[in-house]
């Protein structure tokens, strides 16, 4: 059997145990997640495989193979003896010991392979902090534990490596992932770019609305910003570039749009399922808490091209480039979609958990689209198709199963040594326990945290360590995560590490320095709306009625003002009163007061019906 068919056949697997579990129920707690990774391993060895078309590649066999069968020996371990370890908590043997160590050496080597050596470096210090941390002086000292009670914690319990982030990739994570790549493999990926091409291409900037919302609805089932750009990038960035528009500025609205997908419900890149679960609340508030900001950051991206490409004279797609409406609402193609979401939605508002409603989106899409195919492809295309998405999801889920594991690893040892309590303290104190303050040090701290790794990797850190300091000086724990998510994400589109960016330049072969500079004018609101969360409770749906006015009203007035001000947008005509409008619009939005922001609104309005009867246009 070559490679790629080794490949596919374990993904089918994977994708296939996915299906079933979330059909039928998932196995015990620890009895899931050893087999979900020890499939997720198995997979990633043919997927990343060692020094692969080098003369080493003899010896990355070995190592592959030994990577392997440590990883299947382990979880086959915690597999069989399962009911033993919940029942008795059994202390570590030389056994366990090299189990958990070759374990945890295959989730940080196939962690490096997958998204590079920042993450599994950090997991690492987390663990040297454990077997070492004691002999360190002052307050980052802690009391020591030995490799016996490491060993236990990691692998003899549910508090390690089996704990709930990776037993989240291997349930509710992992449902999703099969849901988006059936999804897109059913024809959604086509009717998602077709739908974007009608909506955006004949507006003002065209081209780079197309990538706005292609790109937005590619995000909000994908589970990396990175991956994004480098999927829609390649029809959208092209495009823009052939039609005229500069080239970093098209690497940069592919950076930023793919980033907004990560914020926006329902998936957020994951993270959405992990935060329930930390938080302990329900996943449908989650995302009615992240709504709002959503739709503020894409309405921000609009408002900028807009001024940018009115500004700038750039073209619009070509009317007969765009797809007819009639093949986009096509039943054969609408349906599956109306099926999927319905099949979803229809599971949550039953009350029932979050994988079983995937599993009802997943079944309803499968039944339309064999219904609305059946006849137009031969079978054997028709459920080819199918089998892609089982394993392009099987494939999908190596990174996310090493990253969360990866990640569990780092949060178990960060709660055993209270180390995250510690640097809580120490911003708490650094800050005077000044809520504002600690809010702007976490901020800063969450965008050099999270650069260089993928979403729900850089939440799962920060949350752990960040989120309780902002808790601390009585922050809303929601509204405290969704902060530092926040601003974990939008590392990906921050200098010096922004590799969104770094992908989109490379696709509009041009310099990443003047795209990075043109992402954060383009996200420039995506930096205040994570304070506004503190600001208005409303912004996360809370508070009543009038709370959610007030918090969408001065949303909407730093939609307009802040990429107004940044690209120079004419309201009266005259550019110093211009500027002037709209730094007294921002300041009134960023004011927590009944009034604040709808005076704001009124100010801007004024200004730009008086702009109006002077015949300027808003460029």
């Amino acid at each position: 059997m070559t490679l790629e068919r080794l490949q596919s056949a374990v993904a089918l697997v994977l994708g296939g145990f996915v299906f079933a579990t979330a059909a039928f129920g998932s196995y015990e707690g620890m009895v899931q997640r050893a087999l979900f990774l020890a499939l997720v391993i198995s997979l990633g060895a043919t997927l990343y495989p060692l020094w692969r078309g080098t003369r080493w590649r003899p010896a990355g066999i070995a190592i592959d193979l030994a990577l392997v069968g440590v990883t299947l020996a382990a979880c086959g371990y915690i597999v069989w003896n399962y009911e033993d370890i919940m029942a008795a908590l059994p202390w570590a043997t030389t056994v366990d010991k090299v189990l958990t160590l070759g374990l945890v050496v295959a989730i940080l080597e196939f962690g490096r392979r997958t998204v590079g050596v920042i993450f599994p470096a950090m997991v690492l210090v987390g663990l040297a902090y454990a077997l070492f941390g004691h002999l360190l002086p002052g307050g980052l000292s802690h009391r020591g534990f030995d490799t016996a009670f490491v060993t236990e914690t990691l692998f003899l319990g549910d508090l390690g490596v089996w704990g709930m982030l990776t037993g989240v990739a291997a349930t509710v994570v992992a449902t999703f992932v099969l849901f988006g790549a059936l999804l897109l493999h059913s024809g959604g990926g086509q009717t998602f770019m077709d739908l974007a091409m009608r909506l955006g291409g004949r507006q003002v900037g065209g081209a780079a609305k197309i990538a706005t919302i292609a790109s937005g609805l590619f995000g909000m089932i994908s589970g990396s910003a990175v991956a994004n750009v480098a999927t829609t990038g390649n029809f959208t960035i092209p495009m823009m570039i052939r039609l005229g528009y500069p080239r970093p500025f098209a690497a940069a609205v592919e950076a930023v749009a793919s980033t907004g997908g990560q914020i926006a419900p329902p998936i957020m890149g994951a993270a959405a399922f992990v935060m329930a679960e930390i938080l302990g609340v329900s996943y449908v508030t989650i995302i009615l808490a992240a709504a709002l900001p959503a739709l503020l950051f894409y309405l921000s991206v609009f408002v900028t091209v807009h001024v940018v490409s009115l500004r700038r004279g750039l073209a619009l797609v070509p009317a007969e480039e765009l797809p007819p409406w009639a093949d986009i609402v096509a039943p054969r193609r609408v349906l599956p979609i109306v099926a999927a979401l319905g099949g979803l939605c229809a599971g949550i508002l039953m009350g029932r958990s979050i994988t079983t409603a995937a599993f009802y989106g997943i079944a309803g899409l499968l039944v339309a689209y064999v219904a609305t195919q059946a006849g137009r492809l031969p079978p054997r295309e028709l459920f080819g198709r199918i089998v892609a998405g089982f394993e392009d999801a099987g494939k999908g889920l190596v990174i996310i199963g090493v990253l969360l594991a990866g990640a569990q690893i780092l949060v178990s040892m960060i709660n055993l040594t209270g180390i995250g309590v510690t640097l809580s303290s120490m911003i708490v104190s650094l800050a005077g326990d000044s809520a504002a303050l600690v809010a702007v040090i976490v901020a800063l701290v969450c965008l050099v945290m999270g650069m260089g790794l993928p979403t729900t990797a850089a939440y799962v850190l920060v949350a752990a360590v960040l989120a309780p300091a902002m808790i601390g000086v009585g922050i809303d724990p929601l509204a405290a995560h969704l902060f530092v998510f926040y601003f974990a994400t939008i590392s990906v589109i921050t200098p010096p590490v922004c590799v969104a960016v770094f992908v989109g330049a490379g696709i509009a072969r041009t310099n990443w320095l003047p795209a990075a500079f043109e992402a954060v004018r383009l996200g420039a609101v995506t930096y205040v709306v994570p304070f506004m969360l503190l600001l208005y409770p409303g912004m996360t749906m809370r508070g009543g009625p009038l709370a959610i006015m007030e918090a969408a009203v001065s949303g909407v007035v730093l939609v307009l003002a802040i990429p107004g001000l940044l690209s120079g947008a004419r309201l009266t005509g005259a550019k110093i009163a211009d500027g002037g409008v709209f730094l007294v619009a921002i300041a009134l939005a960023i004011w927590p007061h009944d009034v604040a922001p709808f005076a704001a609104l009124a100010l801007l309005v004024g200004a730009r019906v008086l702009g109006t009867r002077r015949g300027e246009v808003l460029a």
